[in-house]
């Protein structure tokens, strides 16, 4: 169990920093560039985890990253690049409190994933936190906005799902995560010119809102997010997403003076209660593999100790629905 609060830890950066980002594009990018907007902030951030990755796809993986690209990239950061200037910063992040719900869905329809109850109980919960936040004065509206909230949620959701689906430990998460931001922003910079003609002046203050962006709400929150859904199951992760409202509201009542009521006080502690109670418990936990070694092989030395550590506990099922061990 310390092991899976170590990983929800780790996910809960990327829920955080997408919560904080919805703040960040309202308030310094500029507005009516949302291909643009999307493309800055996919491309850099592709370019770079490329480099440090040193692989490139291979076999089905140039056509999967393609469809992650779209998914995951291009469709949508643009849908989240208006939603984020068309909505108040805690009405924009709250839409995707759905993500539970959603995830944990798929994830039984498309890869065997069996609900358990206190999961399903968790989303309900967090819903009801959610609701409670939308009830507050920074809860306004609009019905376009909302629209690309929903449509962003659906892509990403369909997008997540696959790469688990996908996931046979290799290539590693660095790798896949920089093939489809890489793919995702160049078809977004090929759409920014064709559809919004010239980039947008940048400045100090845009430029280095651009950065953050990139390369926290996007590169590190990404691999975050990426090694949750490999190590956890999509409902657990999609029940950490729940953190995005919650700093949404959080900026937008101490940042953005939106304003802070007492149900969306008491909607914040249902949904930090839906995270936490939400998660696997030791009796959900796969079992060892017994064909999974034990101990390192005689002379394997502290290295091949790791290696026995790891291929040991790490968890997950393979499409067959059998435990897998080893990366």
């Amino acid at each position: 169990m310390e092991a899976d609060f170590r990983w929800i830890a780790l996910t809960a950066v990327a829920p955080v920093a997408w919560g904080a980002n919805y703040y960040v594009t309202r308030e310094f990018l500029p507005a009516g560039h949302a291909l643009w907007g999307a493309a800055l902030r996919a491309l850099p951030a592709g370019c770079l985890l490329l480099a440090a990755a040193r692989e490139r796809p291979r076999g089905v993986w140039w056509w999967r990253s393609a469809v992650l690209g779209v998914l995951n990239t291009s469709a949508f950061f643009a849908l989240v690049y208006v939603a984020s200037q068309l909505l108040a910063t805690s009405t924009a992040s709250m839409v995707m409190a759905l993500t539970p719900l959603v995830l944990t869905l798929g994830a039984w329809a498309l890869l065997g994933e069996r609900p358990r109850l206190v999961q399903l109980a968790a989303a309900v919960l967090g819903l009801a936190g959610v609701a409670l936040m939308l009830g507050g004065p920074g809860g306004q509206v609009r019905p376009a906005g909302v629209a690309a909230s929903v449509a962003a949620l659906l892509v990403s959701a369909a997008g997540f799902l696959l790469s688990k689906r996908w996931d046979t430990g290799r290539p590693g998460v660095l790798a896949v995560t920089a093939w489809q931001l890489t793919c995702g922003g160049v078809l977004l910079l090929i759409a920014a010119g064709a559809v919004e003609g010239p980039p947008p002046p940048v400045d100090g203050p845009v430029l280095a809102a651009y950065a953050y962006t990139s390369l926290v709400a996007t590169a590190l929150a990404f691999l975050a997010w990426f090694a949750g859904l490999r190590r956890l199951p999509a409902g657990t992760v999609g029940l950490v997403g729940l953190l995005n409202p919650v700093t949404g509201v959080l900026l937008g009542t101490t940042v953005a003076g939106e304003g802070l009521s007492v149900p969306q006080g008491a909607g914040m502690v249902l949904v930090v209660a839906a995270v936490l109670g939400g998660r696997r418990t030791p009796a959900d936990a796969p079992a060892p593999d017994a064909s999974c070694p034990d101990g390192p092989s005689p002379g394997a030395g502290q290295r091949g100790s790791r290696r026995a550590s790891v291929l040991r506990w790490k968890d997950g099922k393979t499409r067959s629905g059998t435990q897998r061990c080893g990366p």
